[in-house]
């Protein structure tokens, strides 16, 4: 694109507006530098790989994403996760209550991402029994759906 817009300023200007497309291409590159060096400045102060909640991070995530979109989102790098050779690049997000947030990026761009919840704890099992519902209300359930929906 730069090279076009340099091309279209010669003929259209000539040196004058080769002058201003370089101005325009510079400028452009300077705001990405600084917007890419404010996100990293804002990452580097979290820990890696943590988000304050899975949960919301996994809601705002959208196909097409670019890691530097990402990253503010999160206001943390992403946890490198190890892999083979040919497999895309993957980060991982988790939060204090060990729910992670698994990125794929292809091509730099966010292709999938999943919502990993940590299993249930057997000392959470008793807790959850004392607060089941009184038994007249234990028996209102939600209206069946069928088998086959």
């Amino acid at each position: 694109m730069a090279v076009v817009a340099i091309a279209l300023g010669w003929f259209q200007w000539g040196w004058q507006g080769v002058l201003l497309a370089i101005s325009v291409v510079v400028f452009w590159l300077l705001l990405q530098f600084s917007r890419a060096m404010r996100v990293m400045r804002q990452a580097a102060g979290a820990p890696i790989g943590h988000v304050d909640s899975a949960v919301m991070l996994n809601a705002k995530l959208r196909a097409g994403m670019r890691l530097m979109e990402i990253i503010p989102l999160t206001r943390s790098l992403g946890q490198a996760v190890e892999g083979e050779p040919g497999v895309p690049e993957t980060f991982t997000w988790t939060d204090t209550s060990g729910a992670c947030v698994r990125v794929q990026l292809v091509g730099g761009r966010l292709r999938q991402w999943s919502l990993e919840r940590p299993a249930e704890s057997p000392a959470a099992a008793p807790l959850a029994a004392a607060s089941d519902p009184a038994p007249d209300q234990a028996s209102v359930q939600a209206p069946d759906r069928g088998a086959g929906a």
